[in-house]
């Protein structure tokens, strides 16, 4: 394509955003071409994101807990997962479990995230077991809890429904649930990352059944492996298609994908400038998803930070004890301070906003930073 039809592509794609047209299979997969200026997609991005989320950039105070990394899968993709008797295998107890939420607590956090191994030898009482001790003691802090990938293999373990599964996790106390797990749905792909865990169906399904009974939900797609820019638009339209049936997506979170001990060592992890594409083309692609999140964990800090301005409106959050992705080669710290999120956003030219897990904003009280409140704001309010 010579560079006056470059142009003219990409003004037809600019008219189309500017109207809030939806962009289609064939738009997406030009705006992934390295000859489309990766600042004109940026700026487009960021025209939806400003649209849609004003001048806010979102964080929250949030602590992840891997209960276990044993696990019956072996993702190629995967660093984290051990063996039942690797010498890296653990599994946490309740007092563990427990220290994990008083140190939460003792932080102010509001979230904890809860995903971990599917552990072939500890029973689906064990995994609720989590939740419910957790909930029971620390009732304050959100538990967004369990991919799709663990709800189906609860599925599997007490041999009842999804929907079954998810509401006696939410008796539990499941307040949400993260997005993981989705890597790529195409099969060409996934079928090499991922062939035994759920499938793309199981995954979509299990979203689609927590939306319907009013659990919303966190998205994903892992890129920079060995899938294509046709591969990446189709994960992204096939979210966009449930988000229009249930409306319960809440955010998503592109996921750069960290190749350091895993069995894909061999690949090169994406560049800042691939990270930036993808962000802004999630936002133009996902019209009908409210939140982009920049993921600084994988992202690295100035990535993410820069992403602000080129999609995303979300950041995350401190991230206490995040295991994963650093053992994948993530070189970012484990935790930042509120402080160093908030100078982060300002710096950005952006308005630091604390929110919880649902996107209300929080409110601390001044002399004691552990006690907080939420108060729910209409979507239209972030943009006035």
């Amino acid at each position: 394509m010579i560079q006056a039809d470059y142009s003219a592509r990409l003004r037809e794609i600019r008219d189309k955003v500017e109207a809030e047209e939806r962009l289609s299979m064939d738009d997406g997969i030009f705006l992934y071409d390295p000859a489309v200026p990766l600042q004109e997609i940026g700026m487009l991005a960021n025209l939806v994101r400003e649209r849609k989320n004003g001048n806010v950039g979102f964080y929250n105070i949030n602590t992840h807990l891997n209960p276990t990394n044993v696990c019956v899968y072996r993702c190629r993709f995967c660093a984290f997962r051990s063996d039942l008797r690797d010498p890296k295998g653990y599994v946490m107890n309740d007092e563990q479990i427990l220290q994990r939420g008083q140190e939460a607590t003792e932080n102010g956090c509001t979230e904890m995230h809860i995903v971990g191994g599917l552990h072939h030898k500890m029973p689906y009482t064990w995994y609720r077991g989590i939740i419910e001790l957790l909930n029971e003691n620390y009732p304050q802090i959100h538990l967004k809890a369990w991919t799709a990938v663990e709800i189906n293999w609860f599925e599997f373990q007490t041999k009842k429904s999804k929907q079954w599964v998810l509401e006696d996790q939410r008796k539990a106390g499941l307040g949400s649930m993260p997005g993981g797990g989705a890597e790529i749905f195409h099969p060409e792909v996934r079928d090499q990352l991922c062939e035994h865990k759920a499938n793309t169906h199981e995954w979509l399904r299990v979203h689609q059944t927590a939306h319907e009974i009013g659990i919303r939900t966190n998205c994903t797609m892992l890129y920079g492996h060995v899938e294509k820019a046709y591969h990446r638009i189709d994960h992204l339209l096939r979210l966009r298609e449930l988000q229009d049936r249930t409306g319960g997506f809440q955010v998503f979170i592109p996921l750069a994908f960290h190749p350091d001990n895993t069995k894909l060592s061999d690949l090169k992890k994406p560049s800042a400038l691939m990270d930036l594409r993808t962000i802004a083309i999630s936002r133009l692609m996902l019209d009908n998803v409210q939140h982009i999140k920049a993921y600084w964990i994988m992202l690295g800090i100035e990535t993410a930070q820069t992403a602000l301005a080129y999609g995303a409106d979300d950041i995350d959050g401190t991230v206490r004890h995040e295991l994963i992705y650093h053992d994948a080669g993530a070189t970012t710290p484990q935790c930042l301070s509120v402080d160093d999120i908030r100078q982060l956003i300002v710096e950005a030219g952006r308005d630091p906003i604390e929110r919880d897990t649902v996107y209300n904003r929080v409110h601390r009280e001044p002399h004691d930073f552990t006690k907080w409140s939420t108060e729910t704001v209409p979507s239209e309010a972030v943009t006035s």
